[in-house]
């Protein structure tokens, strides 16, 4: 299992652990500019305030899981939200 796989998987996990519907959330990567890969990840409207959380901590918390994680594999990486 390469990096960007696994970054995915923890991800999607992350996303699945908060939300009422886990199969709503979706998780896809891109090549971004300076090399960095851009995870996003995809929840329902009607789920975007778990995830956000009060003033941003939740998604705060799940970008600095992801860029310690990153950080292993050697990847500088960047996390989306999205509806």
């Amino acid at each position: 299992m390469n990096g960007q796989t696994m970054l995915e998987e923890l991800l999607l996990y992350l996303g699945q652990s908060l939300v009422n519907d886990p199969a709503s959330v979706r998780v896809c990567s891109r090549a971004g500019e300076n090399g960095i890969v851009v995870y996003e990840m995809r929840v329902d409207g009607a789920e975007m305030g778990r995830v956000i959380g009060k003033h941003g901590r939740i998604a705060k918390a799940i970008r600095s899981v992801m860029k310690a994680a990153a950080n292993r594999t050697g990847q500088k990486i960047q996390v989306e939200i999205a509806e």
